[in-house]
């Protein structure tokens, strides 16, 4: 009995391959996303997913640019919140550990760099850079931290815990989940500080 295959519109096709390859990534870590592996999920041909992507460089590429667009669109909303006080800042804090951490940002930025795909980082430092952009607009007030130090900050604290912050806490001997409330405590502290300041 043979399978018949769905047809899927070229950008349907795009979509389903980068949602294959987000679950590979976030199952098995970034070495799993290959267009071998991503086309086996969806039930197409490798040769069809080097026509969308070029390349398994080109496949993590499109994945991380997708997941940056995602990710900043989140945490501007989040922002956007905790500045008319509907919501604590904190939830910043966590979306932006989980982008790196449960999602796979982290890891998988880090092994293209690490593969030699030196513009592998382009995606998310242009959705980070758009995102500080349209957020400080209205944001820059005197005696208040630049919101692009704050982002630097927290995107750096949230990268190096995905990358490390599971061992170093255990060695440490520390809860897991603690460099998420240094930067929530820190990011609360910046925010009371620049209240008494206005």
């Amino acid at each position: 009995m043979s399978t018949i295959r769905k047809r899927l519109s070229p950008e349907e096709s795009r979509i389903a391959a980068l949602d294959a390859a987000r679950t590979l990534l976030i199952e098995m870590g970034p070495q799993a996303v290959t267009l071998k592996a991503v086309a086996s999920r969806i039930g197409r041909t490798h040769a069809n997913l080097l026509h969308h992507f070029g390349s398994a460089a080109g496949l993590q590429k499109a994945l991380i640019a997708a997941m940056a667009d995602n990710i900043t669109g989140t945490i501007g909303a989040a922002v956007l919140r905790a500045r008319t006080g509907d919501h604590d800042p904190r939830e910043v804090v966590e979306l932006t550990f989980d982008a790196f951490d449960k999602q796979g940002a982290g890891a998988l930025a880090s092994w293209m760099i690490l593969s030699g795909n030196e513009d592998a980082l382009d995606p998310i430092l242009e959705a980070i850079h758009r995102l500080v952009d349209e957020l400080g607009e209205d944001a820059h007030q005197p005696g208040k931290m630049p919101i692009h130090d704050e982002t630097l900050q927290l995107v750096l604290l949230a990268l190096g815990d995905a990358l490390l912050g599971a061992p170093m806490a255990r060695a440490l001997g520390l809860p897991r989940e603690r460099a998420r409330e240094l930067a929530a405590q820190w990011l609360m502290a910046s925010h009371r500080v620049e209240g008494v300041r206005s």
